[in-house]
Formats: C-alpha cells, sequence, structure tokens
C-alpha cells in the first residue's frame, strides 16, 4: 500500500510533472520521503520560497508544462506570492502542493497555523483541500488540468499532513488535458475587415503570440496588409533573434507609451490586454490606447492564439513568406573604456551563444540591452511580466531546469537580485548553465526616476538615501562566491568582454559583477 503523499507524487509524475521546486517543513516530510519511493520527479532545493516559486515559473515558461512547487504552510505559501504574482501575469501553468497541519491539530491553533486556503486564493486560479488520503491522489490529478487551463495559470493544492501519511489506494488516473478556447469566425471577420480598412493598425501581441510559430504567421499577415506588430511592454516570453519576425514593443513609461500609440486607428488583440500605464501619474493618462481607436479582441490570454493567426491569415490569404525578417546586425563594441549600459548590450548581443534563454531583471539598464540584442543570434527573452521584483535569478534557475542543453543569461539589476539572492546556491547545487551579469549602479536606480515622475521636487537627503545601495556596498564577487559561484568583476568594456567570453565558454554557474 502507498501513503497518501506518495499516491500523490505518483499521480503528478504520470501526469507529466517532472520537476518539484521545494522548501519543505515538518508538514511536508512524507513528500519528501516519497521523492525516495517514486522514480521520475526531480527535486530542485531552494533556500526561500520565492525561489522555489519563481523558477517554477522559468520552468513553466520554457516547458510549457507545470512544475511542482512543496511549500510549508501558510507562511511557506506566503513567502512565495510575490514571484506567484509575476507567474499569474506571464500565464504559467504551476503546481503548487502547500502542506497544512493534520485535520485533527488544527482546532489547537498551533503557532503556525494559517487561513491557507485564503492565502492560496490571492494567487491562485484554482484551489483545493483534500479531504482524506485517498482524495489526495485525486486532487493532484484535477490540479495538473486546472494548471494547463487557459495555456497556463497557478494550481495549489492543500495537502492536510495526516492525508499524506496515511493509506491511500494508490496513484489516481491521469486526466484529459484541457482544449483551448478558439477565436469565434465573427471575430475573425471583424479583425479581416479591420486590416483591409486602410487606416493604420496594429496588431498587439502578447503571450504565446510571441513563439515563433504565431511570429511567422503575424508576420505574414504583415507582409500582405502592411499592419505594425506590437508587443507587451513585459512579455513572458519572446522568441527574438536573427531570422525571426521583429516586433516592436511597447514602451515603458506611459506618455512615451501614448505617444507611440497616438496614430492608430485599429488595435487587434492577440494573446494580450489593452495597453494601459504601469503606473498612475499625476495629470498623465492611464489607459493609452487613443479615444478614437476601434479595438478587435481576436484572442484574449489564454486562447488558442495560434489558430487565431492562422484563420486571420487565411481570411486574408496572405502570403506563405512573413516579412520584417530581423536581419543579423550587432552593434558595434565601444573602444576599451568606462563600462556602462551601451557597452554591455553590445558585449551582450555579439557574445550571444545561438539558443540562450535570456532571464531580464535589468531594469533601467535592460531598457538599452533590449534593443541592443535584437540583431543577436536568436534566443529567448523572458521578462518581469508582474513588476513583483526578484523574479530574475529564480526564473534563470528553472529555465535551466528545463532546458539544460541551452545557455541561460541572467541580466540582473543589483536591488532586485537581493530580493532572491539564495537563487545563486540552487545554481551551485544543481550545477545550471547559468551565467549572471549583475548590473551595479548602487541604487534603485528606476525609484530615481520614478520619484521625479510622480511630482517630487527637491527630494532631500533622508529620501534619497532610501534608494541608495552603496552604505554599505555590496560586493557581488564575495557574497556570489561564498555560496560557491565562480565570480569577477567588470569596470571597463575590455574586462566584461573577457570575462563574458570566458563565462559563455564554460558550463555551469558564473557571475559577473559589471560595475556602471
Amino acid at each position: 500500500m502507498m501513503n497518501g503523499a506518495e499516491s500523490l507524487l505518483k499521480t503528478l509524475i504520470d501526469a507529466g510533472v517532472e520537476v518539484c521546486f521545494s522548501n519543505p517543513g515538518t508538514s511536508e516530510m512524507q513528500f519528501v520521503a516519497a521523492i525516495d519511493n517514486c522514480e521520475g520527479m526531480q527535486p530542485v532545493l531552494a533556500l526561500f520560497e520565492g525561489v522555489a516559486t519563481g523558477a517554477a515559473d522559468g520552468y513553466g515558461r520554457m516547458a510549457e508544462k507545470p512544475a511542482a512547487t512543496l511549500l510549508h504552510l501558510g507562511p511557506g505559501l506566503a513567502n512565495g506570492m510575490a514571484n506567484l504574482h509575476n507567474a499569474n501575469r506571464a500565464g504559467t501553468p504551476i503546481v503548487n502542493i502547500v502542506g497544512d497541519h493534520a485535520t485533527y491539530h488544527l482546532p489547537f491553533d498551533a503557532p503556525l497555523t494559517s487561513d491557507v486556503n485564503g492565502y492560496s486564493n490571492l494567487v491562485s486560479s484554482w484551489v483545493r483541500v483534500s479531504d482524506s488520503a485517498d482524495d489526495l491522489a485525486a486532487a493532484g490529478a484535477e490540479a495538473v488540468v486546472a494548471a494547463m487551463e487557459k495555456a497556463g495559470q497557478i494550481a495549489t493544492l492543500i495537502a492536510p499532513a495526516d492525508h499524506a501519511w496515511e493509506e491511500s489506494q494508490g496513484p489516481a488516473a491521469v486526466l484529459p488535458q484541457p482544449t483551448l478556447e478558439q477565436a469565434s469566425d465573427e471575430v475573425i471577420q471583424q479583425a479581416a475587415d479591420a486590416l483591409r480598412s486602410g487606416e493604420e493598425t496594429a496588431i498587439f501581441l502578447g503571450g504565446k503570440a510571441l513563439l515563433e510559430p504565431a511570429l511567422t504567421v503575424a508576420g505574414r499577415i504583415a507582409e500582405a496588409t502592411g499592419v505594425r506588430l506590437v508587443c507587451e511592454t513585459f512579455p513572458a516570453r519572446m522568441q527574438r533573434g536573427a531570422g525571426r519576425v521583429m516586433v516592436e514593443r511597447l514602451p515603458y513609461f506611459g506618455e512615451m507609451a501614448a505617444d507611440f500609440l497616438k496614430d492608430f486607428k485599429r488595435i487587434i488583440l492577440v494573446g494580450s490586454k489593452s495597453p494601459v500605464s504601469f503606473f498612475a501619474y499625476p495629470g498623465k493618462p492611464s489607459w493609452l490606447s487613443p479615444d478614437d481607436c476601434e479595438t478587435t479582441n481576436l484572442a484574449a490570454p489564454g486562447m488558442d492564439v495560434l489558430t487565431a493567426l492562422e484563420a486571420l491569415a487565411a481570411a486574408l490569404d496572405v502570403p506563405a513568406e512573413p516579412a520584417r525578417i530581423q536581419p543579423a546586425a550587432v552593434p558595434p563594441i565601444p573602444e576599451d573604456g568606462k563600462l556602462d549600459p551601451m557597452g554591455i548590450g553590445a558585449v551582450v548581443a555579439n557574445l550571444m551563444p545561438e539558443q540562450a534563454v535570456v532571464s531580464d531583471e535589468a531594469a533601467t539598464c535592460g531598457l538599452t540591452l533590449f534593443p541592443c540584442t535584437a540583431g543577436a543570434a536568436p534566443h529567448d527573452w523572458m521578462m518581469l511580466t508582474g513588476g513583483a521584483i526578484g523574479q530574475g535569478l529564480p526564473l534563470a534557475v528553472g529555465a535551466a531546469v528545463a532546458c539544460p542543453d541551452r545557455k541561460v543569461l541572467a541580466l540582473q539589476a543589483d536591488g532586485s537580485a537581493m530580493y532572491t539572492v539564495q537563487a545563486l546556491w540552487t545554481m551551485v547545487r544543481e550545477d545550471l548553465d547559468i551565467t549572471t551579469v549583475i548590473i551595479n549602479n548602487g541604487s534603485y536606480a528606476i525609484l530615481n526616476i520614478e520619484l521625479q515622475r510622480v511630482g517630487v521636487e527637491n527630494a532631500g537627503p533622508k529620501a534619497l538615501s532610501m534608494l541608495d545601495l552603496t552604505n554599505p556596498v555590496i560586493d557581488w564577487v564575495s557574497l556570489a562566491e561564498g555560496m560557491g559561484v565562480p565570480s569577477t568583476r567588470a569596470t571597463t568594456v575590455q574586462e566584461f568582454h573577457d570575462q563574458l567570453r570566458d563565462a559563455i565558454n564554460h558550463k555551469g554557474p558564473r557571475l559577473i559583477e559589471a560595475i556602471i
């Protein structure tokens, strides 16, 4: 006989869940023991729950199927919520297994007792508490299906400890995978009419519409109609680089985005929502599309965007080959001098390995790095979808677990890296092929900009000190080496070029502190 934990784990494995990013506690020890008894599940230990949930996000974005997390009670789930928020915005499939006290122990209100169900509902599209040891496996099968609904969402299964250790009848049957909602014939015709109108039109792309199969179809539509292809400011995953269809990126700052969109008379949404300002600012708009712009929602996030684009292409009788193919073109590497964002971008573009995976949490510097790398070797680029910082390093961990044969490049701001710095330890423990570039400007630089944009004038030393990271200086080389990551520091373009080339040519974790 199997206990409930073993039955659940076997059910998840049968359903194709192969990795568990974990930070377990006492209530989850039966699941820890079960991993020894069930072949097919790779456990990955994180030293903070936010690393586990962020890694599950990176894995799901690249593998296009769920990983599991194993979290300790309500407080453990709460520690991982910020990166579950990002994953939710990214449309990433994740199955959270959250332990709880044994059912008979809950009435005693032990110190770690909390509203696990309430916490779970804050960041999950599906939540279920098992009823018994036998029900635990069945709930696991349902969780996998729920995680794959709408192309990816968060499913959280709460497992009382007694259901994990009591005997069960064994694993549950794997359930059929859900099907994606299709665009209607009516909305396809509306989009086709918009493209035939002759008015300035954009196809606004997000989610899986930014993967190569859908982009190729969008490029064919652009060839036939002259429509502009635009993407969300922070896509979950974008396949870009030489030989792929070019897409314009909506600017980050609201007034710049509104100016970018001002001439469009029609916008066709594919895998995205209508563009809005990231934050509210005094006297500046929240809704970014022009008032006289007509919006057609061809395929909402979570729908079958590829089939919708193919149907639109068929309605327009478009050519077989796409337009706007990105040529191979990288900026020249500046002559040796002080390192700055342009120098970093040029070096990264020139040294980018083919089929690299980029985790971009470079913040202000990322606004330069992204356009610099447009014509680099073909690669995948992942971004901070939900705006909750501390995503970049864990996201790189998950991507490297999902794609062990691809180089992962984490472009990481110094301030946000400190939120989930424990991810460096997991990179070493799992011998992941990740090169991390810490872009160190000693500041929450984006917040210095935002301080001015919200109307604060003549900020004083106390206010400015709250955005400063130089007292004390964070020594990233020592910090990373203390967790086993071979590390170097670069202050010039030439140093950065030589160090990045060396890191890319070696398999395994490396870190470069780039001082700007």
